[in-house]
């Protein structure tokens, strides 16, 4: 049973004037494409497709918002470091981008990183754009690193990291950290698990 039993899509936003009314409370997931960020919100929310998944980089090319209650969202942000979208699209993304970290309501971002990649420049980017706002990095695709390898990227990603963010492996496929991760995000949102 899923603590967020009610999820479902709520709209696509190519303009921030199309963005839900800022109030509630939103948590972004944001990371490089083909990271993770789909998979880890279908498995945060015990649903197989509620966002769509793909094995080709660079499919979420708008702000996804996805209600998890009547006032509180996950919003799924365009992957970065692949540039198969239109070049009107990606000159569009900054503003965009720029006009969610302004959000009242955004509460926090889950930073989507692949394990066997580590953190990389985008990542570190992104971290910057965060601000003050709390950052959770998953370390995605755990299940593909042996449990050496897995502590190993945890330790140096924490080093990377520093009091910047907080950290954990996770996999969405193998289950690896995904209940701490749900509890981070409904603390992040105000709800209880």
């Amino acid at each position: 049973m899923s603590v967020f039993p009610h999820a479902q899509f709520l709209l696509s936003a190519a303009a921030a004037a199309q963005f839900p009314a800022d109030r509630g409370a939103e948590v972004a997931f944001a990371g490089r494409s083909n990271a993770g960020k789909s998979s880890a919100i279908n498995a945060l929310v015990a649903q197989k497709a509620l966002a769509r998944a793909s094995k080709t980089p660079g499919r979420t090319r708008l702000i996804n918002f996805f209600a998890l209650t009547a006032e509180t969202r996950l919003v799924d942000l365009p992957g970065y470091g692949y540039a198969s979208a239109p070049e009107q699209e990606r000159r569009a993304w900054p503003a965009l981008i720029e006009a969610l970290r302004r959000r009242a309501c955004l509460r926090g971002v889950f930073l989507i990183v692949d394990a066997r990649r580590g953190i990389g420049a985008g990542d570190t980017a992104l971290l910057e754009w965060a601000g003050q706002l709390p950052v959770h990095v998953l370390l995605a695709k755990s299940d593909k690193l042996s449990s050496a390898e897995g502590r190993k990227a945890l330790a140096l990603a924490a080093r990377t990291l520093g009091n910047t963010a907080t950290v954990q492996l996770f996999s969405a496929h193998g289950g690896t950290g995904v209940e701490e991760a749900r509890q981070m995000l409904a603390a992040r949102i105000g709800l209880s698990v």
